[in-house]
């Protein structure tokens, strides 16, 4: 680890970043007398195992402290894990391990249930690609490395049963969690004003990084479809070669350019009408054929690129695109080629609270009544 990490996981800075009542702990049990305890480590709803930032962690404070600990792994990086079971139990000095708990869980309940989300989203469009969006909605840098972990593992579940999943991120400090060694991403809504038009912020573009492949960000200036194939009449090359691409970011107060609610719905009935002539909550009708970015705006934007015989410029959707969404856009069969997300973080972040108890003093059971379902089976 580095300094700054050093720094970070010093006894003193531990001792001001967790509860008081586990440094009264630590000092009580450091004047009566140490004693071996056994934790088990829960949430309270449906995850996906990513403990691995809080195993590591934990590894390398007790290490530098000159202390045991052993950590028991109940599932496997990626398994899924019901509400109340067990994630971990771990062993080692009650001194040692008392005032580590508050960290621990910060490290360990958010990225189980980003993970989940991940996968989630990741089978309800295994035909498309997802590239991690998180950066901009975290808390700093330390909750941005938990969330594109926990997007990689949600990923690696969903890859294993058949869905391409997270190819990348948008930022280089976290790519290594996807196997790639810097983040990927075209251009935001600034360069285009900046340079005052589409097609010149994409020239701009082309001029600068003639190697990278092109993401068209089409919405600005409200013509997605006209701006669209101005750039791809611009650069046919690319167009032709599968090395261009269009975003669409509509904002969630408009339509598409060239839709409205009745040629929404015009366009699912010609692609998808089961998904519109069954009920549909109000969120569900909004993914479908509202406003932003919508199954229908998607179609349109696939239909106008064929007619104007631009079959390879792939489509890239983004905003808001939650496990829903995506479940919605799938009964929709949109041709999202990739979803660009930050959703995976957890809405309700009272979900994502880890709960640590321990369950074993010295060798002998013993928890707080009615947490007797965190004993170990085989005992």
């Amino acid at each position: 680890m580095g300094g700054t990490h050093e720094a970070r996981d010093s006894d003193e800075d531990i001792a001001s970043r967790t509860d008081a009542y586990f440094n009264r702990t630590r000092a009580i049990v450091s004047r009566f007398g140490d004693v071996p305890v056994t934790y088990a480590v829960f949430l309270r709803r449906p995850v996906l195992s990513a403990t691995r930032l809080a195993t590591e962690w934990l590894h390398d404070v007790m290490q530098r402290r000159g202390e045991q600990v052993m950590i028991e792994a109940l599932h496997k990086e990626g398994d899924w894990v019901g509400a109340g079971e067990p994630l971990l139990y771990i062993s080692g000095s009650f001194r040692a391990l008392v005032d580590l708990e508050t960290i621990l869980l910060q490290k360990l309940g958010p990225a189980c249930v980003a993970a989940l989300n991940a996968s989630q989203m990741c089978l309800a469009l295994p035909e498309s690609a997802f590239l991690a969006m998180e950066a901009r909605h975290c808390a700093g840098a330390e909750m941005e490395d938990i969330m594109a972990y926990a997007a990689s593992v949600g990923s690696a579940a969903a890859r294993r049963e058949g869905a391409k999943g997270f190819i990348g991120n948008a930022n280089d400090a976290t790519a290594h969690w996807f196997g790639a060694s810097s983040g990927f991403g075209t251009m935001p809504h600034a360069l285009i004003g900046y340079a005052g038009s589409t097609l010149r912020a994409c020239e701009m573009f082309a001029e600068t990084f003639p190697e990278e492949k092109m993401t068209i960000l089409a919405d600005y200036f409200g013509l997605e479809l006209t701006d669209t194939l101005t750039v791809c009449g611009r650069f046919p090359e690319r167009a032709a070669s599968g090395s261009l691409a269009v975003r669409l970011d509509t904002h969630g107060g408009r339509f598409m350019e060239g839709l409205s609610p009745s040629a929404s719905y015009a366009v699912l009935e010609k692609h998808a009408p089961e998904a519109i002539r069954r009920y549909r909550s109000e969120d569900e009708l909004r993914y479908l054929v509202g406003t932003g970015v919508s199954a229908a705006s998607i179609w349109h934007m696939r239909d106008t690129l064929d007619e104007a015989g631009f079959p390879k410029v792939g489509i890239v959707a983004s905003s808001g695109f939650s496990a829903e969404k995506c479940r919605v856009m799938a009964d929709a069969h949109a041709p999202i080629d990739v979803v660009g997300t930050g959703s995976f973080i957890p809405e309700r972040w009272s979900e994502t609270y880890a709960t640590a108890d321990i369950i074993a003093y010295d060798g002998k059971n013993r928890v707080k009544v009615g947490r007797e379902f965190l004993f170990r089976k085989d005992r």
